[in-house]
Protein backbone atom coordinates (compact mmCIF):
# COMPACT_ATOMS: atom_id res chain seq x y z
CA UNK A 1 0.00 0.00 0.00
CA UNK A 2 0.94 3.40 -0.87
CA UNK A 3 -0.99 6.08 0.50
CA UNK A 4 0.38 9.39 0.27
CA UNK A 5 -2.17 10.85 2.58
CA UNK A 6 -1.08 8.89 5.18
CA UNK A 7 0.93 10.82 7.98
CA UNK A 8 2.60 8.33 10.41
CA UNK A 9 3.32 11.27 13.04
CA UNK A 10 -0.31 12.37 12.89
CA UNK A 11 -1.01 8.98 13.05
CA UNK A 12 1.56 7.96 16.02
CA UNK A 13 -0.06 11.58 17.39
CA UNK A 14 -3.95 9.88 18.01
CA UNK A 15 -2.32 6.57 18.83
CA UNK A 16 -0.77 8.32 22.10
CA UNK A 17 -4.11 9.80 22.63
CA UNK A 18 -6.04 6.45 22.44
CA UNK A 19 -3.47 4.38 24.67
CA UNK A 20 -3.58 7.15 26.94
CA UNK A 21 -7.05 7.44 27.51
CA UNK A 22 -7.68 3.39 27.34
CA UNK A 23 -8.79 1.46 30.08
CA UNK A 24 -7.49 -1.75 28.54
CA UNK A 25 -5.54 -2.56 25.98
CA UNK A 26 -5.51 -6.06 24.33
CA UNK A 27 -2.48 -6.49 21.99
CA UNK A 28 -2.71 -9.33 18.61
CA UNK A 29 -0.49 -10.12 16.57
CA UNK A 30 0.33 -12.25 13.93
CA UNK A 31 3.34 -13.37 11.60
CA UNK A 32 4.45 -9.81 10.50
CA UNK A 33 5.21 -9.04 13.74
CA UNK A 34 7.84 -11.64 14.02
CA UNK A 35 8.90 -11.15 10.49
CA UNK A 36 9.46 -7.13 11.81
CA UNK A 37 11.25 -8.59 14.88
CA UNK A 38 13.88 -10.50 12.09
CA UNK A 39 12.22 -13.70 11.94
CA UNK A 40 10.33 -13.53 8.80
CA UNK A 41 9.31 -16.96 7.13
CA UNK A 42 9.50 -16.06 4.17
CA UNK A 43 13.29 -14.89 3.83
CA UNK A 44 15.18 -17.11 1.01
CA UNK A 45 18.27 -15.91 2.17
CA UNK A 46 18.31 -16.83 5.92
CA UNK A 47 15.99 -19.87 4.72
CA UNK A 48 19.43 -20.96 2.37
CA UNK A 49 21.97 -20.37 5.68
CA UNK A 50 20.11 -21.65 7.83
CA UNK A 51 18.39 -25.20 5.46
CA UNK A 52 21.50 -25.53 2.68
CA UNK A 53 20.70 -29.11 1.99
CA UNK A 54 17.07 -28.03 1.93
CA UNK A 55 17.84 -24.85 -0.26
CA UNK A 56 19.62 -27.87 -2.74
CA UNK A 57 16.27 -29.83 -2.95
CA UNK A 58 14.76 -26.78 -4.09
CA UNK A 59 13.05 -25.37 -0.96
CA UNK A 60 12.76 -21.64 -0.56
CA UNK A 61 11.25 -20.97 2.63
CA UNK A 62 10.14 -21.89 5.86
CA UNK A 63 6.53 -22.38 5.19
CA UNK A 64 6.98 -26.14 4.85
CA UNK A 65 4.11 -27.00 6.37
CA UNK A 66 2.21 -29.52 4.04
CA UNK A 67 5.48 -30.39 2.02
CA UNK A 68 5.94 -34.11 2.25
CA UNK A 69 9.48 -35.00 3.51
CA UNK A 70 11.35 -38.22 5.24
CA UNK A 71 11.49 -38.00 9.03
CA UNK A 72 15.04 -37.58 9.09
CA UNK A 73 15.06 -34.22 6.93
CA UNK A 74 11.55 -33.21 8.68
CA UNK A 75 13.07 -33.65 12.14
CA UNK A 76 16.17 -32.06 10.82
CA UNK A 77 14.21 -28.92 9.55
CA UNK A 78 12.12 -28.70 12.63
CA UNK A 79 15.24 -29.28 15.20
CA UNK A 80 16.89 -26.25 13.68
CA UNK A 81 14.20 -23.78 12.56
CA UNK A 82 13.20 -24.32 16.58
CA UNK A 83 16.07 -23.72 18.29
CA UNK A 84 16.42 -20.51 15.72
CA UNK A 85 13.18 -19.01 16.73
CA UNK A 86 11.90 -20.74 19.95
CA UNK A 87 15.05 -21.09 21.78
CA UNK A 88 17.25 -18.60 20.46
CA UNK A 89 18.62 -16.50 23.84
CA UNK A 90 17.95 -13.19 24.70
CA UNK A 91 14.48 -10.98 24.39
CA UNK A 92 14.23 -9.29 21.38
CA UNK A 93 14.16 -5.95 21.27
CA UNK A 94 10.81 -5.26 19.06
CA UNK A 95 8.73 -7.37 21.86
CA UNK A 96 10.56 -5.23 24.72
CA UNK A 97 9.48 -1.92 23.04
CA UNK A 98 6.02 -3.37 22.31
CA UNK A 99 6.10 -4.50 26.21
CA UNK A 100 7.05 -0.76 27.30
CA UNK A 101 4.51 0.95 25.19
CA UNK A 102 1.06 -0.70 27.23
CA UNK A 103 3.60 -0.32 30.32
CA UNK A 104 1.23 -0.38 33.30
CA UNK A 105 -1.78 -0.11 31.44
CA UNK A 106 -4.29 -3.17 32.16
CA UNK A 107 -3.61 -5.68 29.22
CA UNK A 108 -3.86 -8.93 27.56
CA UNK A 109 -1.99 -10.44 24.45
CA UNK A 110 -3.73 -12.80 21.45
CA UNK A 111 -1.18 -14.04 19.15
CA UNK A 112 -1.64 -16.52 16.39
CA UNK A 113 2.64 -16.54 16.71
CA UNK A 114 3.98 -19.64 18.37
CA UNK A 115 7.25 -18.88 18.93
CA UNK A 116 7.04 -17.43 22.70
CA UNK A 117 8.78 -14.11 21.23
CA UNK A 118 5.77 -12.40 23.69
CA UNK A 119 6.76 -14.35 26.87
CA UNK A 120 10.12 -13.66 25.89
CA UNK A 121 10.15 -9.76 26.04
CA UNK A 122 8.96 -9.21 28.88
CA UNK A 123 4.94 -10.32 28.84
CA UNK A 124 3.49 -11.75 31.64
CA UNK A 125 2.98 -15.38 30.27
CA UNK A 126 -0.36 -15.86 31.69
CA UNK A 127 -1.73 -13.10 30.38
CA UNK A 128 -0.78 -14.47 26.88
CA UNK A 129 -3.18 -16.62 24.41
CA UNK A 130 -1.61 -18.59 22.24
CA UNK A 131 -4.56 -20.88 20.59
CA UNK A 132 -2.45 -21.96 17.41
CA UNK A 133 0.18 -23.75 19.62
CA UNK A 134 3.91 -22.98 20.79
CA UNK A 135 7.28 -24.64 19.43
CA UNK A 136 7.94 -25.60 22.92
CA UNK A 137 5.93 -28.23 23.31
CA UNK A 138 5.63 -31.47 20.84
CA UNK A 139 2.26 -34.29 20.89
CA UNK A 140 1.69 -37.71 19.87
CA UNK A 141 0.59 -37.41 16.16
CA UNK A 142 -2.46 -39.75 16.55
CA UNK A 143 -2.88 -38.06 19.28
CA UNK A 144 -3.06 -40.82 22.55
CA UNK A 145 -2.95 -38.21 24.57
CA UNK A 146 -4.06 -34.52 25.36
CA UNK A 147 -0.44 -34.48 27.37
CA UNK A 148 2.38 -32.53 25.48
CA UNK A 149 5.93 -32.70 26.43
CA UNK A 150 8.83 -29.93 26.79
CA UNK A 151 10.25 -29.67 22.91
CA UNK A 152 13.73 -28.85 24.47
CA UNK A 153 14.87 -32.10 25.54
CA UNK A 154 13.86 -33.44 22.04
CA UNK A 155 15.47 -30.24 19.93
CA UNK A 156 18.74 -30.68 21.61
CA UNK A 157 18.50 -34.57 21.35
CA UNK A 158 17.79 -34.24 17.50
CA UNK A 159 20.44 -31.19 16.87
CA UNK A 160 23.25 -33.68 17.89
CA UNK A 161 22.48 -35.93 15.82
CA UNK A 162 22.02 -33.76 12.93
CA UNK A 163 24.24 -33.47 9.82
CA UNK A 164 24.24 -29.82 8.49
CA UNK A 165 25.91 -31.24 4.69
CA UNK A 166 22.61 -33.52 4.13
CA UNK A 167 20.19 -31.64 6.15
CA UNK A 168 19.03 -34.53 8.31
CA UNK A 169 18.63 -36.39 11.30
CA UNK A 170 21.65 -38.99 10.53
CA UNK A 171 21.11 -41.17 13.52
CA UNK A 172 17.22 -42.79 13.26
CA UNK A 173 17.69 -43.72 17.05
CA UNK A 174 17.32 -39.84 17.59
CA UNK A 175 13.91 -39.45 16.01
CA UNK A 176 11.13 -38.56 18.41
CA UNK A 177 8.59 -41.17 19.52
CA UNK A 178 5.63 -40.78 21.31
CA UNK A 179 6.23 -41.57 25.62
CA UNK A 180 3.08 -42.74 25.46
CA UNK A 181 2.53 -44.84 23.07
CA UNK A 182 5.40 -44.90 20.96
CA UNK A 183 3.99 -43.72 17.71
CA UNK A 184 5.30 -40.55 15.41
CA UNK A 185 4.75 -36.97 17.22
CA UNK A 186 4.71 -33.76 16.10
CA UNK A 187 4.97 -30.50 17.06
CA UNK A 188 2.34 -28.89 19.38
CA UNK A 189 1.18 -26.48 16.51
CA UNK A 190 -2.26 -25.99 14.82
CA UNK A 191 -2.23 -27.48 11.90
CA UNK A 192 -5.12 -30.61 11.46
CA UNK A 193 -7.52 -31.50 14.06
CA UNK A 194 -5.12 -33.95 15.57
CA UNK A 195 -3.85 -30.71 17.83
CA UNK A 196 -4.04 -30.88 20.80
CA UNK A 197 -5.08 -27.48 22.49
CA UNK A 198 -4.97 -28.24 26.30
CA UNK A 199 -2.01 -26.51 26.75
CA UNK A 200 -4.07 -23.15 26.00
CA UNK A 201 -7.36 -23.61 27.23
CA UNK A 202 -7.07 -22.33 30.28
CA UNK A 203 -5.44 -18.77 28.89
CA UNK A 204 -8.55 -18.53 26.52
CA UNK A 205 -10.84 -19.06 29.35
CA UNK A 206 -8.97 -16.39 31.41
CA UNK A 207 -9.09 -13.92 28.68
CA UNK A 208 -12.44 -14.10 27.70
CA UNK A 209 -13.29 -13.76 31.70
CA UNK A 210 -11.48 -10.22 31.33
CA UNK A 211 -12.94 -9.27 28.26
CA UNK A 212 -16.85 -10.39 29.91
CA UNK A 213 -15.64 -8.84 33.27
CA UNK A 214 -15.55 -5.34 31.09
CA UNK A 215 -18.29 -2.75 31.61
CA UNK A 216 -19.88 -1.52 28.45
CA UNK A 217 -18.56 1.64 28.33
CA UNK A 218 -14.91 0.12 28.87
CA UNK A 219 -12.57 1.81 26.79
CA UNK A 220 -10.71 -0.56 24.80
CA UNK A 221 -8.00 -0.45 22.68
CA UNK A 222 -7.10 -3.17 19.96
CA UNK A 223 -3.71 -2.83 18.91
CA UNK A 224 -3.31 -5.47 16.28
CA UNK A 225 0.30 -5.70 14.77
CA UNK A 226 1.18 -7.93 11.31
CA UNK A 227 -2.11 -10.24 11.21
CA UNK A 228 -2.79 -10.58 8.01
CA UNK A 229 -5.21 -13.19 6.06
CA UNK A 230 -3.56 -16.68 6.62
CA UNK A 231 -5.74 -17.19 9.73
CA UNK A 232 -8.45 -13.95 9.98
CA UNK A 233 -10.68 -15.92 12.02
CA UNK A 234 -8.15 -16.16 14.57
CA UNK A 235 -6.88 -12.23 15.17
CA UNK A 236 -8.43 -10.06 12.86
CA UNK A 237 -11.84 -10.76 12.78
CA UNK A 238 -12.13 -11.35 16.66
CA UNK A 239 -10.61 -8.43 16.92
CA UNK A 240 -13.24 -6.20 14.63
CA UNK A 241 -15.88 -8.30 16.48
CA UNK A 242 -14.42 -6.68 19.78
CA UNK A 243 -14.26 -3.42 18.92
CA UNK A 244 -18.50 -3.48 17.48
CA UNK A 245 -19.28 -4.93 21.02
CA UNK A 246 -17.18 -2.04 22.95
CA UNK A 247 -19.48 1.28 21.59
CA UNK A 248 -15.86 3.01 23.16
CA UNK A 249 -13.13 0.54 21.47
CA UNK A 250 -11.31 1.40 18.91
CA UNK A 251 -9.10 -0.82 16.77
CA UNK A 252 -5.92 0.04 15.52
CA UNK A 253 -4.38 -2.18 12.75
CA UNK A 254 -0.77 -2.07 12.20
CA UNK A 255 0.22 -4.06 8.47
CA UNK A 256 2.26 -2.55 5.65
CA UNK A 257 0.37 -4.59 2.99
CA UNK A 258 -2.87 -5.58 4.79
CA UNK A 259 -4.05 -2.89 6.70
CA UNK A 260 -7.88 -2.18 5.71
CA UNK A 261 -10.48 -1.52 8.52
CA UNK A 262 -14.53 -2.23 8.07
CA UNK A 263 -16.41 0.71 6.80
CA UNK A 264 -19.13 -0.07 9.61
CA UNK A 265 -15.99 0.86 11.87
CA UNK A 266 -15.30 4.33 10.75
CA UNK A 267 -14.11 6.67 12.99
CA UNK A 268 -13.39 4.07 15.83
CA UNK A 269 -10.51 2.29 13.45
CA UNK A 270 -6.96 3.27 12.05
CA UNK A 271 -5.05 1.82 9.37
CA UNK A 272 -1.51 2.03 9.89
CA UNK A 273 0.37 0.97 6.48
CA UNK A 274 3.98 0.33 7.69
CA UNK A 275 5.85 -1.99 9.92
CA UNK A 276 5.97 -2.42 13.74
CA UNK A 277 9.21 -0.93 13.94
CA UNK A 278 8.87 1.52 12.20
CA UNK A 279 5.64 2.86 14.00
CA UNK A 280 7.48 2.50 17.41
CA UNK A 281 9.87 4.77 16.02
CA UNK A 282 7.08 7.17 15.60
CA UNK A 283 5.45 6.84 19.06
CA UNK A 284 9.09 7.31 20.45
CA UNK A 285 9.26 10.85 19.34
CA UNK A 286 8.79 13.02 21.94
CA UNK A 287 7.35 15.72 19.50
CA UNK A 288 5.49 14.23 16.73
CA UNK A 289 5.76 16.27 13.01
CA UNK A 290 3.39 16.70 10.73
CA UNK A 291 5.61 15.76 7.98
CA UNK A 292 3.67 13.22 5.34
CA UNK A 293 5.48 9.96 5.37
CA UNK A 294 5.13 8.04 2.50
CA UNK A 295 4.08 4.15 3.11
CA UNK A 296 6.28 1.30 1.92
Amino acid sequence: MNDPAFELATTADTIRTWLTEADRVLITAGAGLSAAAGYDYGDEDRFKELFPALHRLGLRSRYLVGVPLPPALLWGYWAVHIDDIRFSSGPNPLYRRLRSLVGDKEHWVMTSNVDALFARGGFAPDRIFTPQGDYGRYQCATPCTSTTWDSRPLVARLLAAYDPATGAIADPSALPRCPNCGRDVEINVRVGPEFVDAPYLAAGRALRHWLGAASADTRLVVLELGAGFNTPGVIRWPGEQLTRHFPNAHLIRVNPTRPETPADLVGRTLSVPVGAERLLDALALPHPTAEPTQAP
